[in-house]
């Protein structure tokens, strides 16, 4: 093989090393993530990836294989050597590596799926910032190339909470910044690692999935702006729509992998992308989009910096498959979204006589109703939107299905919005980020509203607004899914208030963060307007009685603190 040599082919020792257990190696819905210098801890990582191995693969260990990418963020080179060395000493077979350790968070998967690899660890924080004072993470996917179930993470939890030893190859050392095969002994055994190009196998799928031809044809006179905020997506935005495409080399900004993204937040949000917003209000560009730093999430602008919700984003893809390759070939089977998404969607699988499934906040609820054939489209109001090609959501692939659509439909952002709302009505949405509260604080606020929920009084309230409109409760309750495919059953998703006009307000401790706890507060309003341009009011607007209703029910701002939200989507 490539790559090899006497040194490679000479035996490596494994070790076995005592250790003891961490507090709180417990996975949220999208791995662990805790600030680099936890992880830096002696013995930290080892640990979580030994329970992942073991958690992860089972008796199917021995002779596994392995997909192993990252987002580039500090410790991600660290970490993928020491998951290759105790991958080797663990009987695992074979590893595949993006070059350099990267690999996006959807490349990952579909390197998973297309290889039929066992599974794969995905090292990231995803949009939480980068660099030796900020998080890192570590995820374990399956061999469907999405997120590990929750019988998995719970099996890792309880892993690290009694783990005695670890087992690792100390010695063994691959070189991962060059493409190419390497071959070692281990135990015997042979091992081996395949360091792979990044960006070759995900773009070859896209190139599957979307006329690359049409889009370059339609935009070859209109302006663009991608933006990878210094994350894992820069090399894959260059390769499609600079190299394949032609764009000029203005049409991407921020395209080099940092450790620390540049100091930029890799949140594709309006308050961490400021940036790219102010750029677009100047009229100069037709459309925009903006990646986190794995490249599972996107915010969509059209000219003059027209933001597209992740709600309203979901609902018009849904609306437009057809101006898809992919979906004109295969069809369309149904949808899905997570509960605090808008009800966009819904109105639009009413319309179009598919199922849609509302789930938990986590990819890997959407991944079995793929794997059973139920949904092709799926997405979260979190700026995470996917397909069936992979068991992630992808940034690239939503920027790539909006120019699909707009090419073939000729229309602009705004435009394609506009018409949509006219014929299904709007769902006005808001999301209120409370980031980096007390986790007392957090408890305190669900302990609060639960109380609410246990008291028969609250199902009948009636709110006011100060215009006097009245806002009735028609039910409520803390969101509980029994999954259609496996039957399992998630609890305690959200605490949700749903009024007699299709309003909600929802509640939910988020699982994403590092440290402390992140409230969200979800709000949606819908409306059906004789007049088009009404649809133009802005959702803060709208919305604003609604959000003071939330934020005194609720008594937040007591709670927390905290006078203003960190972020408003």
């Amino acid at each position: 093989m490539s790559g090899c040599d006497s040194e490679s082919m000479a035996p490596n020792k494994v070790e076995v090393l005592n250790t003891s257990p961490f507090d709180g190696q417990k996975p949220g819905t999208s791995g662990l993530r805790k600030p680099v210098s936890v992880f830096q801890q002696p013995h930290y990582t080892e640990n979580f990836v030994q329970a992942g191995l073991v958690a992860g693969l089972g008796d199917n260990l021995i002779g596994s294989s392995l997909a192993v990418g990252g987002d580039g963020r500090f410790y991600c080179a660290e970490a993928a050597q020491l998951i290759i060395k105790m991958a080797a000493a663990n009987g695992v077979s074979k590893v595949v590596i993006g070059q350099g350790g990267i690999l996006s968070t959807p490349a990952c998967s579909h390197v998973i799926r297309q290889r039929r690899l066992s599974g794969g660890f995905i090292l990231t924080a995803s949009h939480n910032p980068g660099g030796p004072k900020g998080d890192f993470g570590i995820k374990y996917n399956t061999d469907n190339g999405g997120p590990a179930p929750e019988a998995i993470t719970n099996r890792i939890f309880e892993l690290t909470k009694s783990i005695e030893n670890y087992k690792i190859v100390p010695n063994l050392k691959v070189d991962i910044n060059n493409i190419g095969n390497h071959q070692f002994k281990v135990n015997g055994a042979d091992f081996f690692v395949e360091v792979i190009d990044c960006t070759q196998d995900y773009v070859d799928l896209m190139k599957s999935i979307f006329d690359f031809d049409l889009i370059k044809h339609h935009f070859q006179d209109k302006n663009l702006l991608l933006n990878a905020m210094n994350g894992v997506t820069g090399p894959y935005i260059k390769k499609i729509f600079i190299d394949e495409m032609g764009m000029p080399d203005s049409t991407c900004l921020n395209c080099k992998p940092l450790i620390d993204f540049g100091g930029l937040h890799p949140d594709p949000n309006l308050t961490y992308a400021a940036d790219l917003v102010a750029m677009m209000k100047k009229g100069k560009h037709d459309f925009a989009a903006a990646f986190d730093g794995d490249g599972d999430r996107n915010m969509i602008l059209g000219k003059s910096a027209f933001f597209v919700t992740p709600c309203d984003s979901l609902a018009v893809l849904a609306a437009n498959l057809e101006c898809i390759p992919y979906f004109k070939q295969q069809g369309v089977k149904g949808f899905a979204r997570s509960m605090p998404t808008s009800g966009a969607l819904d109105l639009v699988a009413m319309e179009l006589n598919k199922e849609c499934f509302e789930t938990p906040t986590g990819w890997k609820f959407f991944g079995n109703l793929m794997d059973a054939g139920k949904i092709n489209l799926c997405g979260e109001e979190s700026f995470g939107t996917g397909a069936d090609h992979v068991r992630e959501k992808d940034g690239v692939w939503a920027a790539l299905a909006w120019l699909s659509i707009l090419a073939s439909t000729g229309k602009s952002v705004e435009d394609l919005l506009i018409d949509h709302w006219t014929k299904y009505g709007r769902n006005y949405f808001t999301r209120y980020d409370y980031e980096n509260v007390t986790s007392e604080a957090g408890e305190k606020l669900m302990e609060n509203l639960n109380k609410m929920l246990a008291d028969p009084k609250t199902k009948h309230m009636t709110f006011s607004d100060p215009t006097g409109k009245l806002y009735k409760m028609k039910d409520l309750d803390n969101f509980m899914y029994t999954d259609p495919i496996d039957g399992c059953v998630t609890k305690n998703q959200g605490i949700r208030f749903l009024f007699e006009d299709g309003s909600r307000i929802i509640y939910r401790l988020s699982g994403t963060g590092s440290s402390g706890a992140t409230i969200r507060l979800y709000i949606e309003g819908y409306e059906k307007y004789d007049d088009p341009d009404l649809y133009k009011k802005d959702a803060q607007e709208v919305l604003r009685p609604l959000i003071e209703i939330a934020l005194r029910n609720s008594k937040l701002k007591d709670v927390t603190g905290r006078d203003e939200p960190t972020v408003i989507t």
